[in-house]
């Protein structure tokens, strides 16, 4: 591969969430034990350690209704970015028949640190997996109407991700208190 080349797009990234034997299952097929499920109107909880060199714990939210995932990485010493959330945009659903909910992962994501407006990034990803056929385009333009709702809802919010999310039906609890 010449040095201008990038690698080709990754397929959107897929998990599971097994609400009954409280497993996380990533993209990759590695099973996780999960600490904490809760299921509310407006989406699922989770909570579990993490083996990642930059972060020992994950909590999550997954909210179907805004196709959002939220998520607080609890970074390790010497990773620290001043970031508070993380929002992935994507497909979510669940409960399905087996106690599962399901996300499929539209490469766009926005990062909320204090302060600052949200930051939206990997949209070359995007559109490079959508040139790639990895993602449709009635599944692109979708990843961009909600990576623009949430830009705009954030900032009619004073940037506070929080504060529109609970305005949208999302009031999101966290165990670590944040």
């Amino acid at each position: 591969m010449a040095a201008s080349e990038s690698p080709p797009p990754h397929p959107p990234k897929r998990e599971v969430f097994d609400v009954r034997a409280m497993i996380n299952t990533d993209n990759k097929g590695f099973v996780r034990p999960v600490e904490t499920y809760t299921e509310t109107g407006f989406g699922l909880y989770m909570s579990r350690t993490a083996d990642h060199p930059r972060f020992h714990r994950l909590e999550s939210w997954l909210l179907p209704g805004l196709g959002l995932r939220v998520s607080i990485f609890h970074l390790v010493a010497g990773h620290h970015t001043g970031q508070r959330l993380y929002l992935d945009v994507g497909e979510f659903s669940g409960p399905d028949t087996h106690g599962c909910w399901h996300a499929e992962d539209w490469y766009l994501d926005l990062i909320d640190v204090p302060g600052r407006p949200l930051e939206l990034v990997d949209v070359d990803e995007l559109f490079e997996a959508h040139h790639a056929g990895l993602l449709t385009a009635d599944a692109s333009v979708r990843a961009v109407g909600i990576a623009t709702r949430t830009l705009v809802g954030a900032a009619e919010h004073g940037h506070d991700v929080a504060a529109w999310l609970a305005s949208a039906g999302a009031p999101l609890t966290w165990e670590s208190g944040r």
